[in-house]
């Protein structure tokens, strides 16, 4: 039996690392990019409209960050799971996203893999 496709939103305000984890990502036929956004409020706004699996939240964005978006997301629609994305990663993001309903954290320095992982685990689980 095929496994399920695993719709992503990508929300990341710098288009080439959008890019990059689009191209790479698009590489699975588990995956399915939904849609991509700026900035934190469009990453709502869609996330809102286009339901997504897992929706990939860079957590320094302009308009609202990654961690209030994550909050509104997980608040308004607890179905979808969030994996946080930063360059910067210390304790405190990590506890911050995971307060706000993030299921995973992933560092930007780490393998796209690793990424790949946690969206994987979290597209198929019930819960994640």
């Amino acid at each position: 039996m095929a496994r399920p496709i695993i719709r992503v939103l990508l929300a990341d305000d710098c288009e080439q690392i959008r890019q990059i984890i689009v191209k790479f990502l698009g590489e699975s036929p588990n995956i399915e990019i939904a849609g991509e956004a700026s900035n934190g409020r469009v990453a709502v706004e869609l996330t809102k409209l286009l339901v997504p699996d897992v929706v990939v939240m860079d957590i320094d964005m302009p308009e609202m960050n990654g961690i209030e978006a994550t909050r509104t997301i997980r608040n308004s629609l607890p179905q979808v799971h969030v994996v946080g994305l930063s360059v910067n990663d210390d304790a405190d993001r990590r506890n911050a996203m995971r307060k706000a309903g993030a299921a995973d954290f992933i560092s930007k320095s780490e393998p796209l893999d690793v990424l790949m992982a946690a969206i994987l685990t979290c597209g198929l689980a019930q819960r994640c």
